[in-house]
């Protein structure tokens, strides 16, 4: 099983693909997708949705997981992720792969085993599980392989958050 962990956003878009062998973790790949600020906003979703396309046809991927947006006090910065993020799904759902949904908390109920556990805790967890020498960086793609690892630890009751 290869899962593709997204975190999303327009500026930076965490990546992390993790193969699930047995009841151990491999790391394929992770990273970042960065758009320049300076580029119009459609370049930077065609950016995005391109680069995604590029990694999809790269791996041989079986299940995407994406963290769920954290709506704030700021709407338009809101509301250009959730842009951002339609076209990492449409570029997924492209590619016939199924998408699954997860809040941070529950990222951090999967990985830490307590949902309300520090950024540091989550890293720190990252790095053990997939026995990684230092803590992944962007901290958007070690986020980004949180969210597959939480994903590959809570799969079987996933199917409540497919799209």
């Amino acid at each position: 099983m290869v899962v593709l962990g997204i975190d999303p956003g327009l500026a930076i878009v965490g990546y992390g693909i993790i193969e699930h062998i047995g009841n151990s973790y491999k790391v394929l790949d992770y990273g970042v997708i960065n758009t320049p600020a300076k580029t119009s906003y459609a370049i930077r979703i065609k950016m995005i949705y391109d680069a995604m396309n590029k990694l999809l046809a790269t791996y041989e991927i079986d299940e995407v997981a994406i963290e769920e947006l954290f709506f704030n006090k700021n709407t338009k910065t809101a509301m250009d992720v959730a842009q951002a993020r339609g076209a990492i799904v449409l570029s997924c759902m492209n590619s016939n792969l199924k998408i699954f949904e997860y809040t941070p908390l529950q990222v951090k109920q999967g990985i830490c085993g307590y949902g309300r556990a520090d950024k540091k805790q989550v890293q720190s967890m990252v790095k053990s599980l997939l026995n990684l020498k230092e803590i992944p960086k962007p901290d958007d793609a070690a986020d980004a392989l949180a969210i597959a690892i939480g994903h590959l630890s809570t799969r079987r009751f996933s199917s409540m958050f497919q799209v």
